[in-house]
């Protein structure tokens, strides 16, 4: 038997008016992101080993970051904060002791609401991405997601990898939308986004303050997922 994917522009006008009503339903009936919720409780927020190849031949093996790591979890984070001004934080602003960061990363592993995926290449840590949900019902239907890479790594498709797999785990949480900020300038970024699906919805003027007192726009992306 072959199924293939089905457009809602494939019926006619009866047949969307149909769809349309169910879609309306599933997007306000709060018994629906209860059952949401209820669901995604039921889910393990842990993303098991997968190898992908890179561009440059190599392999990429993704998976959910443990304690055991932490402090190659700390050093990535130092290090990609170093040496771009596109992340929230400076380096001397990561405060985290190992400890803390152990701790935090054995609370992601157990908790429901988020789900972390580091990139390893030849076991060196070489970029990592979260994803966030809300435990509130009104929220339910969305999340948050973050990304960041070595620059060592830059062009080789993990940003991409790591995007994709994202947006799978989204789509089996039954969400519908993904969220994300970035701050302006961030042309490699930004690009990424747009490659997979991502769409500029608001922008929050002089958001961020450099050291050397340059003024930046936050920019928020979106991406309609199906349901």
């Amino acid at each position: 038997m072959i199924f293939k994917r089905i457009n809602i522009s494939d019926f006619n006008i009866s047949t969307k008016l149909i769809l349309q009503s169910i879609h309306l339903y599933y997007s306000v009936n709060p018994k629906y992101y209860s059952d949401n919720l209820v669901h995604r409780k039921e889910k393990i927020m842990i993303y098991k080993d997968e190898k992908f190849t890179l561009k440059d031949g190599r392999e990429v093996l993704l998976r959910t970051p443990k304690s055991s790591e932490a402090k190659q979890l700390l050093d990535y984070m130092k290090k990609t904060a170093g040496e771009t001004i596109n992340l929230s934080r400076y380096p001397e602003e990561i405060s985290m002791t190992l400890e803390q960061e152990k701790e935090f990363l054995k609370s992601a592993r157990d908790g429901k609401n988020q789900m972390m995926i580091t990139a390893f290449v030849d076991g060196e840590v070489a970029g990592n991405c979260n994803i966030v949900l809300s435990s509130k019902i009104k929220e339910a239907h969305r999340a948050s997601i973050g990304i960041a890479v070595l620059s060592d790594y830059w062009g080789l498709g993990i940003g991409y990898i790591l995007m994709g797999e994202l947006i799978k785990k989204a789509e089996e949480l039954c969400l519908m939308q993904l969220e994300l900020d970035y701050i302006e300038g961030n042309e490699r970024a930004r690009s990424l986004y747009e490659k997979m699906g991502f769409e500029e919805v608001a922008r929050k003027p002089r958001a961020i303050k450099l050291k050397d007192g340059t003024i930046l726009d936050m920019i928020s992306m979106l991406k309609i997922l199906s349901i």
